[in-house]
């Protein structure tokens, strides 16, 4: 076996696990991440994993495989560097235990991240959030869970992981109806529930008929809901919704829209970021920034409290015949 194989092995038991505790979302993306390494460095090299050496994997090849990541996989910028971070986290834990490639591991770990350019975020309007969370069948088992999904996403923000972690006993729909999640960071919060979406999950509960530790949305077998499974149906539930309102795309609706569309509601409505921010469950005041770039409505109202310019419209007219002749040039 190689000085690799028990170096990642420690770096997931021992590292990730037991010294810093990170989440088992954190751990899966790692794991992925470095199977596509090993994967790609055994097709480079013709390589078996087990026998990979720390010389195989050297700036050449992480550098080809985050290419690789892009051309290929056609993973955007963000999922580059989200790879390029579960690598370096591995080199900075190695170089601790392999100072004889100090000098391999400081160049791997100098590897820039990719930028990128920011575009605005999405986000549904309410009519367009009303047409979504109207479009499932509500006469089939699946268009009563989706529908709920769909509605507490609109309305709390969750992630999707969030959303697909929830047990039948993280939502209260008594007095302070409220529904808890575990977040990035292993961070707790609680969201409240608006009034109609209090209602929607009561009947929801009472038809899954679940334990407090069963699946809030399961599949047709009990089974948790993935990730893949929730990006499918809000697609699905999408091209529905965009028949009676066209404004909606249904190639770019994702997940992610209905945190971005519920952040946008309380935006609107009036809401300090630094609430919206713990709403949200963001870190940094930082994250929330990014819904006040994409409200045009704050802007415009910015743009109404202003002193209108009095500038004159036209454009410079010389009164010097070699001037305007200069200027015709």
């Amino acid at each position: 076996m190689s000085p690799i194989a028990p170096t990642l092995q420690a770096f997931f038991t021992e590292r990730l696990t037991r010294q810093q505790q990170v989440s088992p979302r954190t751990i899966a993306s790692y794991r992925d991440s470095l199977k596509l390494l090993l994967g790609f460095a055994q097709r480079r090299t013709g390589t078996p994993p087990t026998a990979l050496d720390w010389d195989d994997l050297n700036t050449d090849l992480i550098s080809a495989f985050l290419d690789h990541l892009e051309n290929e996989r056609h993973n955007s910028p963000r999922t580059r560097n989200l790879r390029r971070t579960a690598i370096r986290s591995l080199f900075s834990f190695a170089a601790l235990r392999h100072p004889e490639h100090a000098e391999l591991i400081q160049r791997v770990l100098a590897i820039p991240a990719k930028r990128f350019d920011k575009q605005l975020i999405a986000f549904l309007t309410a009519p367009e959030i009303d047409a979504l969370i109207d479009a499932p069948d509500i006469h089939r088992w699946e268009g009563r869970r989706d529908r709920a999904l769909l509605l507490l996403a609109t309305q709390t923000g969750l992630r999707v992981s969030e959303l697909t972690g929830l047990d039948c006993g993280h939502v209260i729909v008594a007095d302070g109806a409220s529904v808890r999640c575990l977040g990035k960071g292993r961070k707790h919060r609680a969201v409240p529930l608006a009034t109609a979406t209090q209602a929607v999950l009561r009947v929801w509960l009472a038809e899954r008929d679940g334990r407090g530790d069963q699946p809030l949305f399961p599949t047709r077998t009990g089974r948790r809901l993935s990730t893949d499974a929730v990006e499918r149906l809000v697609r699905l539930h999408a091209a529905t919704a965009a028949r009676t309102c066209p404004t909606i795309r249904p190639e770019l609706l994702h997940p992610h829209v209905l945190r971005h569309s519920c952040a946008m509601s309380l935006l609107q409505a009036g809401v300090d970021t630094a609430v919206i921010a713990l709403w949200l469950g963001h870190a940094d005041l930082r994250s929330t920034s990014i819904y006040l770039h994409a409200d045009m409505t704050i802007k415009q109202k910015a743009l109404e409290a202003t002193t209108p310019s009095s500038a004159t419209p036209g454009r410079y007219q010389p009164d010097d015949k070699l001037l305007a002749f200069l200027e015709s040039l």
